[in-house]
């Protein structure tokens, strides 16, 4: 909530202006500093920034609300609580699609759809309602250079024939998906945290990171002393604004998780490394390996991290050729 925009806290907006030309552009910013910092970075006396800090505190602060309030936000408009993933089976145990308003995590194995899953969510998300869709934009942050807009427009005019039987159609859903190539933590980061003006000013219906697990993993090793630490604040962080920005302007957030191999001495391996054959035996429960050993494989980033999403789902292999999620197969 702390990331919250000052310009959206019903500030003066000279006052907004002045705050920014000193880097105060948050609730978070705006709050760490002391009443007489503010007064000199304001310019007013002491009543008029007590009156600022309460006015800003109110804003950010979490509102209050029932059960019931909940509830009856979603059963007055059904069709946008969820962005449906047109499987059938997948969108009836998920009781209608992706969640708005949540953070849905998709892991599995390398190359088991992941990315492409993504894609066709972000293509469904530009849509018209009509058509199940949200008519919004879409912001894709890749971090592994995965995005293939030629699988985008294949999909499209595949899933869709008739919709997207003009160039027209094809340019104007093409127009609403931003991507954003983030291959480094500090990246990544930068771009969640100024994710809300563009939500507002694109009218984004729908945020995907693919992958959160990829730079991280890349940047710490966690058998350095303290990297364990600093991995785990970065994604709380990360995880914090992504949840706030579902949460208030109710749309799903789609993220990509990679997996680890758990070995019975407590070693982890990068299962993403491993064969797809390797995966499928590890993913059914506790085996061996060539060596002897048993284990089994869990989602990658460690407990902390699985308690920041809402709603896991796992892709696997069923066999060389067929891959499969909860729901039901996919190509």
């Amino acid at each position: 909530m702390a990331s919250k925009k000052l310009r959206r806290a019903g500030l003066p907006q000279n006052l907004c202006e002045r705050l920014s030309r000193h880097q105060i552009t948050t609730c978070q910013d705006l709050l760490r500093l002391s009443l007489l910092e503010l007064m000199k970075v304001t310019g007013q006396n002491y009543w008029k920034v007590q009156k600022l800090l309460n006015t800003v505190s109110q804003f950010c602060a979490p509102r209050m609300q029932t059960v019931y309030e909940m509830k009856r936000k979603r059963t007055m408009n059904p069709s946008t609580a969820f962005l449906p993933t047109t499987l059938e089976d997948l969108d009836k145990i998920l009781h209608g699609g992706i969640a708005c308003g949540s953070i849905t995590e998709i892991t599995g194995p390398s190359g088991c759809g992941k990315t492409q899953f993504c894609i066709m969510m972000s293509l469904l998300a530009t849509l018209p309602t009509s058509m199940g869709g949200f008519s919004g934009a879409v912001i894709y942050i890749d971090t592994e250079s995965a995005f293939s807009a030629e699988r985008l427009i294949e999909i499209a005019q595949h899933r869709f024939p008739h919709y997207f039987a003009s160039e027209e159609k094809l340019i104007s859903m093409s127009s609403s998906i931003y991507l954003y190539r983030e291959l480094t933590c500090d990246g990544v980061l930068k771009r969640i945290e100024s994710l809300e003006e563009e939500i507002i000013s694109k009218n984004v219906k729908l945020v995907i990171l693919d992958s959160i697990a990829s730079v991280v993993r890349k940047e710490f090793d966690t058998k350095l002393q303290g990297n364990l630490r600093e991995r785990t604040n970065l994604l709380t962080k990360e995880a914090s604004i992504l949840k706030y920005l579902a949460e208030e302007f109710s749309i799903p957030v789609i993220l990509t998780n990679q997996i680890t191999t758990w070995l019975s001495e407590g070693l982890a391996l990068q299962a993403d490394l491993l064969s797809p054959a390797d995966d499928l035996s590890l993913s059914e429960g506790p085996s061996r390996n060539g060596a002897g050993e048993s284990g089994y494989v869990t989602a990658a980033l460690g407990n902390t991290w699985s308690h920041s999403v809402n709603t896991r789902l796992i892709l696997q292999y069923l066999n060389s050729q067929t891959r499969q999620s909860p729901g039901g197969a996919m190509d």
